[in-house]
């Protein structure tokens, strides 16, 4: 498989960060990216706690989960006032960006039209030379999810040595 920079994400607001964040940032991390809204059955139910799990579990970790809101449906009730209340309500405690809005008033956000996205829940891996390596719409598995990670997570030990 020919491996590919991952397209920059395209934010308008961070919450749970003191300044705007971009993928290089985290070059020498593996990042988990994890797109939802906030009225997505799925996201609420499973995705979500899933990414606070991954973010507890893998503290201390070369890992970084990082939460994109990227709203194509239902836009007047997905502002960010509601989005400041719903992560402070869920305690959502890793940074959160939020996708700018289409091209022209088209309804799909920048990012989320980048990455291909087919809708929410999505869940990104990128590896730690900012490569996209898997790419899950719904919701991941969490054995899948946490082998997935080890690999990355090995390659930048064995990169390493």
């Amino acid at each position: 498989m020919l491996l590919r920079a991952a397209p920059p994400w395209q934010t308008t607001t961070w919450l749970n960060s003191d300044a705007p964040l971009a993928l290089e940032h985290f070059r020498g991390r593996v990042v988990l990216l994890h797109a939802f809204q906030m009225l997505c059955p799925g996201c609420v139910a499973q995705a979500l706690p899933q990414a606070q799990r991954v973010a507890e579990l893998f503290a201390g970790k070369p890992l970084a989960v990082i939460g994109l809101h990227t709203v194509f449906e239902h836009h007047e009730a997905m502002g960010l006032a509601s989005l400041r209340a719903f992560v402070h309500e869920y305690r959502i405690r890793y940074p959160v960006g939020v996708d700018m809005p289409g091209v022209d008033g088209q309804p799909i956000p920048r990012t989320m039209r980048a990455y291909e996205m087919q809708g929410t829940p999505t869940t990104v891996l990128i590896d730690a030379q900012g490569r996209r390596r898997s790419q899950v719409f719904g919701v991941h598995d969490d054995l899948l999810l946490g082998a997935e990670i080890a690999v990355l997570l090995a390659e930048i030990n064995d990169a390493s040595r």
